[in-house]
């Protein structure tokens, strides 16, 4: 068995240095884009946890004889569009379809068209730059 990485994280010929460089920091970015998504869908969870929370103290103000606070919060706050036109769920959506769906489409296309659909390139190399061979847990595969 060769001590390296697997053939889908080995350079394929030909690809310079830069390129693979290139590759991973356009693969970083897209790991960043996926942090945003994930915050994204956060926002869409906690607005919606957050909606809910307030029948609670709506409830809770009329109990106490606030009435009227009790239907502001229900009028005014209540089913709101946290951005005009849009709840969280539209926003998601917006961005899965639109932003995060064309920046995997173009992150894929580059590695397709410049390293045959390898992935992690850089990062492959990096860790056999860094790993100590022959050393339990520092195996390639």
């Amino acid at each position: 068995m060769v001590d390296g990485p697997d053939s889908e994280h080995r350079r394929p010929d030909g690809v310079d240095d830069v390129t693979v460089e290139a590759l991973g920091k356009l693969s970083e970015a897209l790991e960043t884009v996926e942090r945003v998504r994930g915050h994204l869908y956060s926002l869409h969870q906690l607005v919606g946890e957050a909606d809910f929370k307030l029948d609670e103290a709506v409830s809770l103000f009329v109990q106490a004889g606030q009435p009227k606070l009790a239907e502001r919060i229900a009028q005014e706050l209540i089913g709101r569009n946290v951005v005009p036109g849009h709840w969280t769920f539209q926003l998601v959506e917006e961005f899965d379809d639109g932003y995060y769906a064309e920046f995997r489409a173009l992150e894929k296309d580059a590695r397709d068209e410049l390293a045959g659909g390898r992935r992690h390139l850089y990062e492959a190399e990096l860790k056999e730059r860094r790993r100590t061979r022959g050393r339990a847990g520092h195996e390639a595969r």
